[in-house]
């Protein structure tokens, strides 16, 4: 059985490399428009989905190790204390599906529940990098011989739309480290709705939500003393420098997280330090900064109770359980349509 399930990897990695390496050009035009827009609009921005290159892949997974940083190791320190929970209230073994899988190390927390609970699993990781998922896939083959690996290289949508068909079974979707923060609460209804749609009546959600609190926790988390998070940041602008012959001096831009308690986010910025004016040559395009301006890179929105019961019922879900830690820093939710 093992050896089946490495040579069906190897085959499905293989034709996702090869599809994702054809959709290569349009990525690079979608990084390029994407950089001209957020440049030449007011306020001036930049998309977080672009934070994740090679060098930003590497910086995140540093800043998940930080002291300041407490979403990855209290979320799984929730997983640790609910995963039997979750597989009594899951049922039968369900085809666990995770978007945005990485290297799907909290998963194995719910993993090896399944696996004791069921004896065997399907696991159906979806991420935009192929390579994070042949490192992640392998390494799980490996450590769980009962455990059957379907990776998907793809956006979430397209991703979802692509999950194998498996009869009789039900369809558990992951989507853990606070990753539905990066939209706003509008964004994540709408598309907690859209995956409502595909789950089916016996399928389920299992969200991380990071939940509000003191501003100055939050600050730190997304400003920490090493400065990791501040080159992570900055790493947009070299990559613009690398692959758009970009002109930028990360020296004179100063990274800034601030918690706007009204609107329940975390905003990170890069601000110019002066007036300058940077050229990217790929573009055709000079940029003109004032001292004090800021390129708004992205949003991290943070939830009440009250407001995590709001989301499920606008996305057309029933909040079955939640789960916190004991200083209720985190949540993790259990969504049935």
């Amino acid at each position: 059985m093992r050896r089946a399930i490495e040579e069906e990897r190897f085959v499905l990695v293989d034709s996702l490399s090869r599809e994702v390496r054809a959709d290569a050009k349009r990525a690079d035009d979608d990084f390029r428009e994407s950089v001209r827009a957020g440049l030449t609009a007011t306020p001036k921005s930049l998309s977080c989905r672009h934070f994740y290159d090679a060098e930003g892949s590497a910086l995140f997974e540093q800043i998940c190790a930080l002291p300041e940083y407490y979403p990855t190791r209290t979320e799984a320190a929730i997983l640790r204390a609910c995963a039997s929970d979750v597989v009594e209230c899951v049922g039968a073994a369900p085809q666990l599906v995770e978007l945005g899988s990485g290297s799907a190390e909290k998963t194995r927390i719910l993993i090896r529940a399944f696996l004791e609970r069921h004896g065997e699993l399907g696991f159906v990781p979806i991420d935009i990098s192929p390579d994070a998922l042949v490192q992640s896939s392998y390494a799980l083959l490996n450590d769980f011989p009962a455990l059957d690996v379907h990776a998907i290289a793809a956006q979430y949508v397209d991703g979802i739309a692509g999950l194998p068909v498996v009869e009789g079974s039900s369809r558990l979707v992951l989507w853990l480290g606070s990753s539905i923060g990066n939209a706003d609460r509008a964004e994540a209804a709408a598309f907690l709705t859209q995956l409502h749609r595909s789950l089916g009546e016996q399928g389920a959600m299992l969200v991380g939500i990071d939940l509000r609190k003191d501003a100055s926790v939050l600050e730190r988390a997304y400003d920490d003393a090493a400065g990791v998070t501040a080159r992570f940041n900055k790493n947009l602008l070299a990559r613009i420098n690398r692959e758009l012959g970009g002109a930028f001096d990360l020296d004179r831009f100063e990274h800034r997280a601030t918690y706007d308690a009204e609107l329940g986010r975390v905003e990170m910025h890069l601000v110019a330090r002066d007036e300058m004016t940077v050229p990217i040559r790929a573009l055709e395009l000079d940029v003109a900064f004032r001292a004090g301006e800021s390129i708004h890179t992205e949003n991290s929105y943070k939830y009440s109770t009250d407001e995590i019961q709001e989301l499920a019922d606008a996305s057309g879900f029933r909040l079955e359980a939640q789960w916190f830690d004991e200083s209720k820093l985190f949540s993790v939710n259990l969504l049935r349509p």
